[in-house]
């Protein structure tokens, strides 16, 4: 997913909608997307949320709110946003737009299911805990 493949369609518009705190992506095969700003932020590509390898990801909590506050490309295949938060290391990739765009329900119900088995909340300011960090600094 990380990505570009050959059968992705390319995106025809991207556009930031704030006060919905949404992105809106059309592809060329007419799909159209509005993918949520804190669906980006919990699934982020990105080593700090995605930790370095299968069963090192890290919940993200409190992130209802977040906001956009920079999108910039990243060659032909991606973009890179700035949250509110300060998180700005995910990379984007047309392929991984589409996959969030094309899932959101599972996605949602996926990231709801980790909350409950981690006795988390949605809303709750994300707690580090120590040594729970790769080491690097995101």
């Amino acid at each position: 997913m990380a990505g570009l493949t050959a059968q992705t369609p390319q995106p025809t518009e991207i556009t930031v909608h704030q006060q919905t705190r949404a992105l809106q992506v059309s592809f060329a095969d007419g799909a159209d997307f509005r993918i949520p700003f804190e669906l980006m932020r919990v699934y982020s590509p990105s080593a700090e949320v995605q930790g370095h390898g299968p069963g090192q990801e890290v919940l993200q909590t409190g992130k209802r709110e977040v906001e956009l506050t920079a999108l910039e490309p990243v060659g032909n295949y991606a973009v890179q946003p700035t949250f509110s938060d300060g998180h700005n290391t995910g990379i984007f990739s047309w392929d991984y737009l589409y996959f969030l765009g094309s899932q959101q329900p599972a996605l949602w119900k996926q990231y709801e299911e980790r909350l409950l088995a981690a006795g988390a909340v949605r809303d709750a300011p994300m707690v580090e805990a120590a040594g729970s960090s790769c080491g690097h600094k995101h």
